[in-house]
């Protein structure tokens, strides 16, 4: 299983903090398909992905028990 982590707009979109998908192994953009399938709304958000608190490439491989982070852009001041 992958576990999902939402953080600041991500959460907002899917409306959850974290969830967990039963799979063993997956690419970063297979995932970041995933979530805009099951969340229209994340189409065109541009996403960092952070796999096990490194950010991630979109052909880097996540295997089950990784925890992956879905970072949006954020701005502060």
């Amino acid at each position: 299983m992958i576990k999902i982590k939402y953080f600041a707009a991500a959460k907002e979109t899917a409306g959850k903090e974290e969830e967990v998908l039963k799979q063993k192994k997956m690419t970063v953009q297979q995932l970041l398909d995933w979530i805009e399938q099951a969340y229209p709304e994340f189409k065109g958000m541009s996403l960092q992905v952070a796999v096990n608190e490194e950010y991630a490439r979109r052909e880097d491989t996540i295997h089950s028990g990784d925890v992956c982070a879905l970072i949006p852009p954020v701005s502060g001041g």
